[in-house]
């Protein structure tokens, strides 16, 4: 198993903008070869991040998702029409070398 997490910089006027982005693509994200779960999380706390959190059944499934059409027509477009919701982005990858999940 692999999990990718990308910590967004938003800043707060653009908190909502970016979490609506992400609510209608959570849904395509069941659609996505190999993709087992995918959250977004919104801190609490005012520190201007939220996370992306998907977990892959293998590295390999998500390196396809990333040269996917698409994950391309995802990242397309919107950027050009509007402003980028956020300022920055940091990227985190892991091997599970643990796992449990009680279940729904």
């Amino acid at each position: 198993m692999y999990v990718v997490m990308n910590e967004l910089h938003v800043p707060p006027e653009r908190k909502a903008v970016l979490t609506e982005r992400f609510r209608q693509s959570a849904e395509r994200m069941a659609e996505v070869p190999g993709c087992l779960e995918f959250l977004f999380l919104t801190n609490m706390e005012e520190t201007g991040k939220q996370i992306v959190f998907t977990k892959w059944t293998s590295k390999q499934d998500y390196e396809n998702w990333l040269s996917s059409p698409a994950f391309a027509n995802a990242h397309s477009g919107k950027s050009k029409q509007a402003k980028p919701a956020a300022s920055a982005n940091e990227l985190f990858a892991y091997e599970v070398a643990h796992h449990f999940c009680k279940g729904d």
